[in-house]
C-alpha cells in the first residue's frame, strides 16, 4: 500500500485495526508499534526470508505464465559514501507482476555470470526468457536452451559481428522459406506471398504452374546464397 518506512507501516494497522490485526494473525488485536517492528526486522535474516517468499511465490504461479524477466538494478540509497550500492539480478514474471527468485551481484562479477546461477534456480520448461543486451551470452542461450526453454534477447551494436551474423540468418532463413515454397510439388499451394518468380519479373495468379522455377535451380541456389549441388 505504498507505506516504505516503519512509522508509516505501523500507522497503517493502527488504522485499520482490530479487524486487520485479527487477519493478520495478531491475537491481541494489535499490530506491532515502530518499535517491535525494528526489532524483529532486525532479527530477521534478510536473505532466508527472500528465498521463502521466492518459493512461496514460485509454487503459486498459474500454469499460463510463460515470460520470464531478467533485470538488474542498483537498490536507491544503498550506497554509502565510498561504498558502492546494492546491486540485484531479479527474475520476474510480468504476467503476474511477481519476483521469481533475485540475488546480489557481487562487485567483482556482473549481471551475466550472475545470470548463470539465477537460471539455475528457476523452473523455466515451456518458457521464454527475455533479456536486454547484457545476456546476450552465448553460454546464458545455452543454458536456456538446456532448460528446455527459448529465449529473446536484444543484440546492439557493441557486439558488431553478432549483430551481422543474426541479421545473416534471419535473411538466409527467409530466402530458404521462399525457394520452398517456389518449388512446392506440382498441385500443391505455395504459402500465401510465395506467387512471384525468383527473379522477380512479375506476379502469377494463384494455379500457375512453376515450371519455370522448377527448370532453374541455379538462380534458386544464387539467391539463397548456397552451392548449386543441394
Amino acid at each position: 500500500m505504498g507505506r516504505k518506512s516503519l512509522s508509516s507501516s505501523a500507522r497503517l494497522g493502527r488504522f485499520y485495526g482490530t479487524p486487520l490485526a485479527q487477519a493478520l494473525g495478531f491475537r491481541r488485536g494489535k499490530t506491532p508499534s515502530k518499535s517491535t517492528l525494528s526489532e524483529i526486522l532486525r532479527a530477521v535474516d534478510a536473505s532466508a526470508l527472500e528465498q521463502a517468499l521466492g518459493r512461496w511465490v514460485r509454487s503459486r504461479l498459474p500454469a499460463e505464465v510463460r515470460h520470464v524477466s531478467l533485470d538488474g538494478k542498483t537498490l536507491k540509497g544503498s550506497r554509502d559514501g565510498e561504498r558502492p550500492g546494492q546491486h540485484l539480478l531479479a527474475a520476474y514474471a510480468p504476467e503476474v507482476q511477481a519476483v521469481l527468485m533475485q540475488m546480489r551481484v557481487d562487485a567483482k562479477t556482473n549481471e551475466h555470470k550472475a545470470a548463470l546461477q539465477l537460471l539455475g534456480f528457476l523452473p523455466l520448461a515451456g518458457k521464454v526468457v527475455l533479456g536486454d543486451a547484457i545476456f546476450c551470452q552465448g553460454d546464458v542461450a545455452e543454458q536456456v536452451v538446456q532448460q528446455q526453454s527459448d529465449y529473446v534477447f536484444v543484440v546492439k551494436d557493441n557486439q558488431p559481428g553478432l549483430a551481422v551474423d543474426v541479421a545473416a540468418g534471419f535473411a538466409f532463413e527467409a530466402a530458404t522459406r521462399s525457394i520452398a515454397a517456389a518449388f512446392s510439388p506440382p498441385g500443391v499451394a505455395p504459402a500465401a506471398g510465395a506467387y512471384r518468380h525468383i527473379r522477380g519479373q512479375r506476379t502469377r495468379t494463384r494455379g500457375e504452374t512453376d515450371a519455370a522455377d522448377h527448370r532453374n535451380l541455379d538462380a534458386a541456389a544464387e539467391m539463397a546464397g548456397v552451392d548449386a549441388g543441394f
